[in-house]
């Protein structure tokens, strides 16, 4: 025992001394090597030309003869096309999250014509309902919250207003390189704008400390929260891992690391959570003019306060006395007596202050009410907005930090890019701007959305893929580096790269088209024996994959089938319902979260208010994504408070008696109308002959009226937990 325990020890000094020389040396860079380069996602994207397959008449887009010459490489087949409906209720939940309505599927199942798929894309993509399934995706990967976590979980004042900004960022089909650039340095372009800056809320999206114990070391915790999502979310590497030492695996070093930080070093860090949450969201130039006119019209308070003073003196008055002498109290002196005298007395006073005053000081205020009115005209109305400021022109000093600690400062370290990512290096020539910044993160964000950066275009077509089929072409969408799943299909990932850069002049939109009009998207679900058990996670692409659908996706669809969806665009996120036994162990659980109102809450979940300290239940027993992090890729869990959720919760209990409500208003009392009414409303389709009989039989065994009212309930609450109802089809 005591050898062992003597062995531990030595174990202990000798990890305690390495560190500390460790921690006392500078660290050295290592040359990148065009060996580091030669992994495929740091190589140059080219466009490789398409395979050439013997089923060309099954390539009805380029891409699927990417899919298809694999298949065909192992003697595969892809699988046979979807049904129409199938097609319809899945391409309806892809691009808009809700499924379409009896209306919607009667028309498109009754056009025959060879576009009517075409057109369906065109009208879904139109929708501001697109937006809000798709900027979904991305507040995930923004680690979106409206709150800041940690012990008093504070509020972010208007953040709402990015997320609005994604939505219609989505909607507008904004340029994805031009989308990049507005959330890294909106406020820094030369058309910068309030919406340009209200993007860059990008910044603060993140958990913030606002009485952390070391201001300066929770600066950079600040910083690397900004630089692991930055790299993450855009760039599909984990720079973060480079923070205390050279990354362990990709040729990614410490000083690369700092060098990112240096171009977001001169990002103003807000004092404490407390001051600077809102902010007039403009351009340098708007905001000063608002400043102006704040000041002047502090001025013109100022000479009030003391004309008003003046005056009570003067003896011009025809008030009592009593009355002047409660006006001329400060407010917090005054007694209960001169507040109720000066309440009675207030319109006179004014009346009387108000002539004098004009007269007696009209030298000074005709020229500041010049002045104000000037301003007025001049200064634009900006909404209030949280964003992070740089708080000069002249950027700080960045040093290297050792071992990522603040107090340990290393060599200064110039703002650049990683070094593996471009040959030669840029030089991020930047300069003041006249918005009052540094450039620094304009230079950094043009060249993350440029066409010859590496990653940049590969990261976003394969995240749309995967939003798509469930799974992407690397199926590790935030890691492409070494230790990274490598892609399925490396010549269809650069194909489409390439293809979206410079053909589709990175419009999501355009991508969307190419993918859904392919039959790879068009593929049944059907399984195979053969194909299953050799390629259970569908890595070739043979069949469209199953999944389940997000939290988002499933709650609203129940308010969509139910009739209680209000479709209001943007605005302040609406508080959902968090069971009484879970706000009890709050001190004021009615501060935390406002009463439940049922109507307010009825929108769809991207509205729904983001509480980092306090998950709405519903949402998180279906995986809602984690707000700490970026998050590329949700869980996918099954477990039994899921189902305990979806059949006896109570916002799927009120869903259910809404459906039953409904049926029995639009299809009368005959149970056959009403179960086929309920079968097109959630899954799109009518039910089967053996489905009607039985699910008949259990409505119409109840006679009694107040029975057959809860059959009826009942049924929809088992019709809105069929698997069938949160799957894609």
């Amino acid at each position: 025992m005591a050898v062992r325990f003597r062995g531990a020890l030595l174990l202990i000094v000798g990890f305690l001394a390495s560190s500390i020389l460790a921690f006392g040396d500078e660290p050295k860079e290592y040359e990148i090597t065009d060996a580091d380069r030669e992994h495929w996602s740091f190589r140059p994207i080219a466009r490789p030309t398409a395979p050439a397959v013997k089923n060309r008449d099954w390539v009805r887009a380029p891409i699927d003869a990417f899919i298809l010459a694999n298949l065909e490489a192992v003697d595969w087949q892809p699988n046979s096309p979807a049904a129409k409906r199938d097609l319809l209720r899945r391409t309806f939940l892809d691009l808009t999250g809700l499924p379409p309505t009896i209306d919607e599927q009667d028309r498109f199942l009754a056009d025959d014509s060879p576009v009517a798929f075409e057109r369906l894309i065109d009208d879904l993509l139109a929708r501001p309902s697109y937006g809000e399934r798709w900027g979904r995706h991305w507040l995930d990967l923004v680690r979106y919250a409206e709150t800041n976590g940690y012990e008093r979980d504070g509020a972010k004042p208007s953040v709402w207003r990015f997320r609005d900004y994604v939505i219609d960022a989505f909607n507008a089909d904004k340029p994805y390189d031009r989308f990049i650039v507005e959330q890294f340095a909106g406020d820094e372009l030369p058309d910068a704008s309030t919406e340009t800056v209200i993007a860059t809320g990008f910044h603060r999206l993140g958990p913030f400390d606002d009485e952390p114990a070391d201001f300066e070391q929770d600066r950079y915790d600040q910083l690397d929260d900004i630089i692991r999502t930055t790299s993450q979310a855009f760039l599909g590497i984990t720079l973060g891992c480079a923070r205390c030492h050279n990354h362990k695996f990709d040729p990614l070093t410490n000083h690369d690391y700092y060098r990112v930080a240096a171009v977001l070093n001169p990002l103003k860090r807000p004092l404490n959570g407390r001051t600077e949450l809102d902010l007039p969201a403009g351009t340098l130039a708007q905001r000063t003019l608002l400043e102006k006119l704040r000041a002047s019209r502090q001025r013109l308070d100022s000479l009030k306060a003391t004309a008003r003073s003046e005056f009570v003196k003067s003896n011009r008055s025809q008030l009592p006395a009593e009355v002047l002498t409660a006006f001329a109290t400060e407010p917090s002196k005054q007694t209960d007596l001169q507040r109720e005298l000066i309440k009675r007395h207030q319109t006179d006073f004014d009346a009387e202050f108000g002539a004098w005053f004009l007269e007696a000081h009209r030298a000074e205020l005709a020229p500041l009410s010049d002045e104000i009115d000037q301003l007025r005209k001049l200064a634009p109305s900006l909404p209030s907005a949280y964003f992070m400021t740089e708080g000069s022109e002249s950027p700080p000093q960045t040093f290297l930090l050792l071992r990522g600690q603040a107090a340990a400062r290393g060599p200064e370290v110039q703002p650049g890019v990683p070094r593996v990512l471009a040959k030669p290096l840029p030089v991020l020539a930047a300069g003041p701007t006249t918005h009052g910044t540094s450039g620094r993160r304009l230079e950094f964000a043009r060249w993350m959305a440029s066409a010859g950066n590496p990653l940049t275009a590969r990261v976003i077509v394969n995240r749309v893929w995967q939003y798509h089929f469930g799974e992407g072409l690397v199926r590790t969408p935030s890691d492409f580096g070494i230790i990274g799943e490598a892609p399925t299909h490396p010549e269809l990932l650069d194909w489409l790269a390439h293809w979206f850069a410079h053909d589709a002049n990175w419009s999501i939109k355009k991508l969307h088209r190419l993918i859904l009009s392919s039959n790879i998207y068009q593929m049944s679900k059907a399984d195979h024996p053969t194909y299953g058990e050799q390629d259970p996670r569908n890595a070739k692409f043979w069949r469209f994959p199953f999944r389940r659908l997000e939290v988002e996706a499933i709650r609203d669809s129940m308010l969509s089938a139910s009739g209680q969806l209000r479709r209001s665009l943007g605005g302040p996120g609406v508080y959902l319902e968090i069971p009484p036994e879970v706000l009890a162990g709050n001190s004021d659980p009615n501060i935390v979260w406002p009463k439940f109102d049922e109507a307010a809450s009825s929108r769809r979940t991207v509205y729904a208010f983001v509480k980092r300290a306090l998950v709405v239940p519903f949402l998180e027993v279906l995986d809602v994504c984690d707000t700490t992090r970026s998050t590329e890729l949700r869980n996918r869990t099954t477990i039994s408070t899921q189902a305990l959720t979806l059949f006896n919760g109570d916002f799927a209990n009120r869903q259910a008696r809404h459906l039953a409500e409904r049926l029995r208003r639009e299809a009368g009392d005959d149970a056959g109308q009403q179960i086929t009414l309920a079968f097109r409303l959630t899954l799109c389709r009518p039910p089967t002959p053996s489905e009607l009989a039985a699910m008949r039989r259990f409505v119409d065994d109840a006679t009694d009226p107040e029975n057959r009212r809860m059959s009826l309930e009942q049924l929809c609450r088992v019709i809105l937990n069929l698997n069938e109802f949160v799957y894609s089809n």
